[in-house]
């Protein structure tokens, strides 16, 4: 598929560690595996040491798998399966086949948990798309935490599936879905249902029917809730808006202002140290982009 048609390049792997994690194993608190695997979690979120956790996730979604072999139904406990193989996908990237393998198991975990949270859920990825509008309506916001982690683990895996077009066609079923709870609660996940849309808007120019200046707004908006602290969101921002729009002077102001703060914040400082590794990246490409 023509890179133009990449669903956000690399927006959609940098931001899930955090958006996953605090969708889905943040909320892990019922049964004792099930607050490990929440503790787990927060302690890897609270790291700044990203080679270790590089080094030591593999071994996590192992035992993740191991606790749903004797609780394969529980909503929890899939959310955080869900939520950690999408999340190591982000270190995975070179290696397309083995991201295409999490991103599969992450969207398939997820789809469970709706399952199991609501049995009109089940199976609705394949309805036709006014059955779909009508059972994504009809969510309450008690099911926004597994909605949200469905709608970034469907995403995840149209970024590693890109170049299928059938795939490509589910787009407009997550949009729908990440609208529906952006309406729900704008403000989970630090404001991640803004980040998402603010991403699907900008996959292409306004002449080949994008809406750039409506996903700035919802970047802007996700800016805000987070009050500036979640840096990763700046960085899609630069790298999807303003170079889209070819607008080097917020290019530069963002990825300096990521560059400037400082990562550690509780439940976020692993993704932000990935943000600032990232914006040393872009800023570098600045003057031979622009």
């Amino acid at each position: 598929m023509n890179n133009s048609f990449q669903l956000g390049s690399r927006w959609l792997v940098t931001g899930l560690l955090s958006l996953l994690v605090l969708s889905g194993c943040a909320t892990v608190t019922g049964s004792l595996t099930s607050k490990m695997a929440g503790d787990l979690a927060d302690s890897i979120m609270n790291s700044s040491d990203v080679e270790t956790i590089r080094e030591g996730v593999p071994a996590y979604l192992i035992m993740i798998d191991s606790f749903l072999r004797s609780s394969p139904n529980d909503e929890d406990l899939l959310l955080a399966a869900s939520s950690l193989n999408g999340a190591f996908s982000v270190f995975t990237t070179e290696d397309e086949a083995r991201t295409r393998l999490l991103t599969d198991k992450s969207l398939e975990y997820a789809l469970r948990a709706a399952c199991i949270n609501d049995a009109k859920l089940c199976n609705f990825r394949q309805l036709d798309f006014k059955e779909f509008q009508q059972r994504v309506d009809n969510l309450k916001p008690g099911q926004v935490g597994v909605m949200y982690a469905t709608g970034v683990a469907w995403t995840s895996w149209m970024q590693a599936h890109s170049d299928d077009w059938s795939a490509v066609a589910e787009l407009a079923k997550v949009k729908y879905l990440m609208n529906r709870v952006l309406s729900l609660d704008e403000t989970w996940a630090l404001g991640g249902p803004h980040l998402y849309m603010g991403g699907l808007e900008t996959i292409l120019p306004a002449s080949m029917g994008g809406q750039p200046e409506i996903g700035r707004s919802h970047f802007e908006r996700a800016i805000q809730i987070a009050d500036g602290k979640y840096l990763m969101t700046k960085v899609i921002f630069a790298e999807q808006y303003a170079k889209l729009t070819f607008d080097k002077v917020l290019y530069d102001e963002l990825l300096n202002q990521v560059l400037a703060a400082d990562p550690v914040v509780e439940g976020i400082t692993l993704t932000n140290v990935l943000a600032q590794q990232r914006a040393k990246v872009l800023l570098a490409e600045s003057d031979d982009y622009f």
